[in-house]
């Protein structure tokens, strides 16, 4: 496939128009009914959800304190990534997001590399976010004797149904699912700071920075497994990239994208290290554990009535806010990718409400399986299927920095022109974060176990990918032909 580049345009920043001649057919249909309180709350959804709720628990009981180091670690990566896209989006906005970029960029083997490695992502998250939505309301008595796969597919059919009507009703319920969880963490960190403010006991401890030193510091099992729990720190961060894809169906994202995008990394600092930093004030690390939320742990420990009853609804909220993100996102990339020959037909169909239903259908359609699969499969083999996931994020990321690289290559020649909202400290902040992305995978190897397995598996995701491509070239090359002759 060629790739479309402006011949002569001007070096230096522009104004946030598009400059691109590069027309993705992905990007015609859409309702520009996102307003600027929905990309906000979208990107703080993006960026707080089950892996700070839930998973921040075991992975302060495996690394101890220095799980904060790791949070802005990984947190510094995920803002660059974003702002990545964020240039890539005000040179030119598309619902397609990266997969449009990684077409024009990179052509379309890059695209469909990129679009199935982001369905691979949220189809084996989807299958997370059903049974752990299903899980958590077993936690209320009354939902005790139901099924769990009866819970799982209410929870799927109400996210569904939102997600089906129209774009406004995504965006009302992923904003109040971010109104839910950041309510919940204000309150947490103001309870957090009184409690250190003030030397209240706390489980017989006395909250502060005695309850690091005295429980072996900031390191008190060695840096090794800081390194370790990288991995599902980036996990927890999946979804940053949702406001880049958000931004095809809104008006004048060149406003709003800029304000959302920037409030992410503060939002980053706040609530994921601040947090995990008053979580190693308040408890030493071995109170903490993989099967509780740690703000769970600290409010039973603080003899606060109802903290649980809390707690839980706030992470059953995270689990359908991530749910209603996939479901989401990814209907928008399968549309861009079916319209030009890369993923199947009826993906690209939409509805009446202007929703790309065909693609919503089909990563609904794995997250029904998926609840199927958990209920026979072992812990161990769940925990692949997040495992997978988090290929599919790294790879995204991946090809979303490339794309900004490639991007960055080519206003320096003059043939695209870079808006004045910019990606700093470019080309280094790419490579650097690349580098970054692939010591993830290495950790993940390192760490022996599951993660081990999963990056075996990556040969068999490249031959699929690899086999999938060759089904489908001739199906693109054509689209690509009709198009040239239109």
């Amino acid at each position: 496939m060629s790739d479309r580049t402006l011949s002569a345009a001007p070096a230096g920043p522009a104004d946030p128009v598009s400059t691109s001649p590069h027309v993705d057919a992905g990007d015609e249909g859409y309702s520009k009914d996102l307003k600027s309180r929905h990309i906000n709350m979208i990107a703080i959804g993006g960026a707080i959800g089950t892996g700070l709720f839930l998973g921040a628990g075991g992975r302060m009981a495996g690394a101890g304190p220095s799980l904060a180091i790791a949070y802005a670690v990984c947190g510094v990566f995920a803002f660059f990534v974003v702002r990545a896209l964020g240039e890539l989006v005000l040179y030119r906005p598309s619902s397609g997001a990266f997969v449009s970029y990684a077409r024009e960029f990179m052509g379309e083997k890059g695209a469909f590399a990129a679009g199935w490695l982001y369905f691979l992502n949220w189809s084996t998250t989807a299958v997370a976010d059903i049974t752990a939505a299903a899980t958590y309301a077993h936690f209320w008595a009354m939902f005790s004797d139901v099924p769990q796969w009866v819970l799982a597919l209410i929870a799927l059919a109400v996210v569904l149904t939102a997600n089906l009507i129209s774009v406004k009703y995504f965006g009302e319920m992923e904003f109040w699912f971010a109104i839910v969880k950041v309510a919940a963490l204000v309150v947490f960190m103001a309870i957090g700071i009184y409690l250190v403010v003030t030397q209240h006991q706390l489980d017989g401890h006395t909250p502060g920075f005695s309850t690091i030193s005295d429980g072996g510091g900031l390191f008190p099992v060695g840096m090794l497994p800081m390194l370790l729990v990288i991995q599902g720190v980036v996990f927890a961060y999946a979804s940053v990239e949702l406001c880049g894809v958000a931004a095809g169906e809104t008006k004048n994202p060149e406003k709003i994208m800029p304000k959302a995008i920037n409030s992410i990394m503060w939002r980053v600092g706040i609530f994921y290290v601040g947090s995990v930093v008053l979580l190693a004030l308040l408890l030493p690390y071995t109170a903490y554990s993989g099967g509780e939320s740690p703000f769970v742990t600290v409010m039973n420990k603080l003899g606060v009535a109802g903290a649980a009853d809390v707690m839980n609804l706030v992470v059953l909220t995270a689990a359908l806010s991530s749910l209603n993100s996939g479901l989401y996102s990814t209907g928008r990339i399968l549309r861009s990718m079916a319209l030009s020959g890369s993923a199947p037909k009826f993906t690209g169909r939409m509805n009446k409400g202007q929703v790309p239903y065909g693609g919503i259908l089909l990563t609904a359609g794995f997250g029904v399986l998926g609840v199927g699969l958990n209920y026979v499969m072992p812990g161990e083999a769940f925990e692949i299927v997040l495992n997978f996931a988090s290929i599919g994020i790294l790879g995204t990321w991946g090809m979303i920095m490339l794309c900004s690289l490639l991007f960055w290559h080519r206003s320096k020649d003059g043939r695209v022109t870079r808006p004045s909202y910019r990606l700093p400290w470019a080309p280094y902040t790419q490579i650097v974060t690349l580098a970054f992305l692939a010591s993830v995978v290495v950790l993940m190897w390192w760490g022996g176990g599951v993660g081990r397995t999963t990056v075996m598996c990556l040969p068999l995701i490249a031959a699929a990918l690899v086999g999938g491509w060759f089904m489908v070239r001739k199906r693109v090359a054509a689209v690509a032909t009709g198009r040239e002759t239109l």
